[in-house]
């Protein structure tokens, strides 16, 4: 192949295919997810008679252990449509201080909701301490918001919370009053690498919201499942959020397909991820966190992060910086776009700062 200029005085094969580490929602629809989309038998969704929405509903609700689900399009509106229909103003959730609904959703539940968060430190495994849980939950005073909910999030920065503190944490938020709420946006890449099934995780929390965007591969697309009763107020929420959609049957059929093709094949990302990890293990200036399911974490030292990544960018590879360097693998890379990676990296580090 001849080779092309590509960013700044770099070169690589024309026609090379970039390997996108920048995230799992990236995925295109596989040419099979493309043909169920496109058999879909489709109705309004507002009316609610679109067949492939609600047999989606009814699947995802089912596989996960809850009696109703609800079709979003994105996991920020289901968490979104979540928090509202747990909490009402004044009340207040606990959350991660660095967990999804808290830091990167927006403050959604305090902007729409006048939810007060309660955001605790996350432990390094994506745990908050139970102390910690146990001290946030307010007395029941005028002076204090109602504390109403909790929210966990697994994965977590790519880690698996311990199923043993997913019981623990959620059995004292009931306990003390508490609905559980899940942020289970890889909800399957957990369940994957625990080695159990997806519903041996939920039946701990009153909600869940899993996406079918990331991992899985849908390109749109999140449930948010619990009871009947608190479907139906979700609902309402997401009616007002503009979540209302029509002939959605479409995306609801790329899900589906998900559920039954793509949950399996996590394992395979998993895998990549480890040898990814393990290719860059080793390299002087750069810390590797060992990954749990398909994210893996490195540090840079002396503030070369930017131009790394910079150095990929030009050698074809994409990955992000703004939480640490993080590469993600999922169903659209393969082991040569890992090696790739790897060689890529190897050849910064190669050459002196």
């Amino acid at each position: 192949m001849t080779a092309v200029q590509y960013g700044s005085g770099a070169s690589r094969p024309a026609g090379a295919r970039v390997v996108d580490l920048r995230s799992d929602t990236v995925t295109q629809p596989t040419p099979a997810m493309r043909e169920a989309m496109m058999a879909a038998p489709l109705g309004d969704d507002v009316f609610g008679d679109d067949p492939t929405v609600n047999a989606l509903q009814e699947r995802i609700a089912a596989l996960l252990g809850f009696e109703a689900a609800l079709f979003m399009p994105t996991g920020t509106q289901s968490n979104l449509c979540g928090l509202l229909a747990h909490c009402g103003r004044g009340d207040e959730y606990i959350v991660g201080q660095m967990a999804h609904t808290y830091r990167y959703e927006g403050g959604g539940g305090a902007v729409f909701g006048s939810i007060q968060p309660q955001p605790l430190p996350n432990q390094p495994d994506g745990t908050l301490l139970l102390a910690d849980i146990e001290a946030a939950i307010k007395p029941d005073d005028s002076h204090f918001a109602k504390s109403r909910l909790l929210c966990l999030e697994n994965t977590w920065n790519g880690n698996a919370l311990p199923l043993a503190y997913i019981e623990a944490a959620t059995q004292l938020a009931k306990k003390r009053g508490l609905a559980a709420h899940l942020d289970g946006a890889r909800l399957f890449n957990a369940a994957v690498a625990s080695k159990v099934p997806a519903r041996e995780i939920t039946r701990h929390f009153d909600s869940v919201s899993v996406c079918f965007s990331k991992g899985l591969g849908a390109p749109i697309g999140s449930a948010l499942c619990g009871s009947r009763d608190f479907i139906a107020r979700a609902h309402r929420v997401r009616k007002m959020a503009g979540g209302g959609m029509r002939q959605v049957g479409l995306l609801a059929a790329a899900a589906d397909h998900a559920l039954t093709h793509h949950i399996e094949r996590l394992a395979d990302d998993h895998v990549l991820a480890r040898r990814l990890a393990e290719g860059m293990a080793g390299i002087a200036g750069l810390t590797v966190t060992p990954p749990q399911t398909n994210i893996v974490f490195a540090q840079v030292a002396d503030g070369r992060g930017a131009a790394l990544l910079a150095h990929l960018k030009a050698r074809g590879v994409l990955a992000t910086g703004l939480i640490g360097l993080r590469f993600v693998t999922h169903l659209d890379v393969d082991a040569a776009g890992i090696d790739t990676a790897i060689a890529a990296v190897r050849e910064f580090f190669s050459n002196p700062a």
